[in-house]
């Protein structure tokens, strides 16, 4: 997940409390949908539906939230050492 953005990714969970509840949020419900997938979690459709829909949203915003701050950093003169 993001690639290309480790460098931010890692100053956010250090620097950034909600990015690191979306990205914790973000591996619980990607490891829920493993299993429920797999057979090991018991679960109906629409649940495993609702926990993509969540999961999806917690990569959204912390999508947005990368994308913000690189657009923050970038503004800014020698920001590209700081990544």
């Amino acid at each position: 997940m993001f690639e290309y953005d480790q460098s931010i990714v890692q100053v956010l969970l250090t620097k950034n409390e909600q990015f690191r509840d979306l990205y914790k949020e973000h591996h619980e419900l990607k490891e829920k949908v493993r299993n429920a997938e797999l057979g090991i979690l018991p679960v109906d459709d629409f649940t495993l539906g609702t926990m993509k829909k969540q999961k999806l949203l917690a990569k959204d915003k912390m999508a947005h939230m990368i994308e913000k701050y690189r657009q923050e950093h970038e503004s800014q003169p020698g920001s590209q050492a700081k990544l």
